[in-house]
């Protein structure tokens, strides 16, 4: 997959880009992104860019201890949707689920300039990758005769019944890594374009991991709405009219997201003295 690729490079390049590197006046920057987020996961399993991509974006704050590194403080925030009705896979299509997810997302990572860089001097431009920590808060949700309803409160697998586990947490750690590259435009203005995965450790950000449970139970001891919103297949698989006890995701295979921005930053303080600067463009 193509986010696996992009770990084996992001490890393979840190070496290289950390030779050479020279020392300078540290700085800081702050800055606007903005773009689009999507997810990996049951729903949409494979496809990069996939699903019904929605409007992200955020705030930055970044330091700069030298020329090829810098830490970045971010908070972002994206909507992802996938729907199994746009997907070639006829067992998706008639699993019939869908979703919608507000995630929020503050994060600290480590960017690696792959070329010394520094807003407002001549080392203008340079890729770089980035890797951290985040925090995410998400809350996937579903539609029901035209009202979108949360989901984790309603338990669709059996979260909260007498015989289900505890429901879902709606926060946690993920590990923001990826690619970007810097390009000077200004004496203290600079655009990045960025796109980078996050590793999670839930299953649930599309609402979907493990089996179908008896619709009877879910009515009863969780409401109607919980057991029309677990299983919205088109043609039950079963005799009995429902798939209670059959295969409704994957739990083994944990749900990405990711995002996809360009940003503008903004250098604090003075721009660094040098013959950079001294040059009239106006001539």
């Amino acid at each position: 997959m193509n986010h696996r690729i992009l770990i084996v490079v992001c490890l393979f390049s840190i070496p290289l880009m950390m030779a050479g590197q020279k020392k300078f006046d540290r700085s800081q920057e702050m800055g606007l992104m903005g773009g689009t987020a999507y997810y990996i996961g049951d729903i949409n399993p494979r496809k990069h860019f996939g699903g019904n991509l929605k409007l992200a974006g955020g705030l930055f704050y970044r330091h700069n201890p030298s020329r090829r590194i810098s830490i970045k403080g971010s908070f972002l925030y994206g909507r992802i949707e996938a729907s199994d009705a746009q997907s070639k896979d006829p067992w998706q299509q008639n699993r019939n689920l869908s979703f919608r997810n507000d995630v929020f997302e503050g994060s600290l990572t480590v960017e690696i300039n792959y070329f010394d860089y520094q807003i407002g001097t001549k080392e203008f431009i340079s890729p770089y990758l980035f890797a951290g920590l985040g925090y995410y808060s998400m809350k996937p949700q579903a539609s029901f005769r035209g009202v979108y309803y949360e989901l984790q409160p309603l338990g669709t697998e059996g979260q909260g019944t007498s015989e289900g586990g505890a429901k879902y947490k709606t926060t946690g750690l993920s590990a923001p890594f990826g690619v970007g590259i810097k390009l000077n435009v200004y004496s203290i203005i600079a655009i990045n374009l960025e796109w980078g995965m996050r590793k999670t450790w839930t299953d649930y950000f599309d609402d979907v991991s493990g089996t179908y449970v008896d619709p009877a139970l879910l009515a009863d001891e969780n409401g109607y709405l919980s057991a029309v919103l677990s299983d919205q297949s088109l043609e039950p698989e079963l005799p009995t009219g429902n798939n209670a006890g059959l295969q409704r995701g994957d739990p083994g295979r944990k749900d990405w997201y990711s995002f996809a921005t360009i940003g503008i930053a903004f250098r604090l303080g003075k721009s660094p003295t040098n013959c950079w600067n001294n040059i009239d463009f106006s001539r």
